[in-house]
């Protein structure tokens, strides 16, 4: 016999009972009757109490098992989170980094050509000052050779009259 059987029973019980005299909202019902049937909904009820605390209980594993793996993704998407925006600092500072080196580096070759173009300018004016001096030689002996050659043209043309 099911609950929903023992508990009709229990109602018609009620309603073919006889009513207290002067009290009508009362009856009086057989005791062992009564009895019967609430051992009955005891003996009966556990299974439908075990498929409830049952339910009961898959719902609160999957609630547990949903919280924990909805907190193991927010971790998850946390930390992901974290990496990225790590790896984004990362780059930021390397990019930095290498606008720096890169500008070190631009002005050392600014200097380092200057240097050299200064270096070479003194060099070429080195070089030209050692060629002056030395055409100017060149020019003094040339024209002490000239000199010579035209002094003793006269001497001779003096001994030939």
């Amino acid at each position: 016999m099911s609950i929903d059987e023992i508990l009709e029973e229990m109602d018609e019980l009620l309603d073919k009972a006889s009513s207290v005299p002067f009290v009508p909202h009362k009856k009086v019902i057989d005791g062992e009757r009564m009895r019967e049937l609430i051992n009955d909904v005891r003996l009966n009820m556990p299974h439908e109490l075990k498929e409830a605390k049952k339910i009961e209980f898959d719902c609160q594993r999957i609630l547990n098992e949903a919280k924990i793996n909805a907190e193991s993704i927010i971790r998850k998407a946390e930390e992901r989170a974290a990496q990225i925006v790590s790896r984004e600092a990362i780059v930021t500072e390397a990019k930095k980094k290498a606008v720096d080196l890169l500008t070190k580096a631009q002005n050392a070759a600014k200097n380092l050509r200057q240097n050299a173009a200064v270096s070479v300018a003194k060099v070429l004016n080195d070089t030209e000052d050692y060629y002056a001096r030395n055409l100017r030689s060149i020019k003094a002996v040339k024209a002490k050779i000239s000199s010579t050659i035209t002094s003793e043209a006269a001497g001779n043309s003096i001994n030939n009259i």
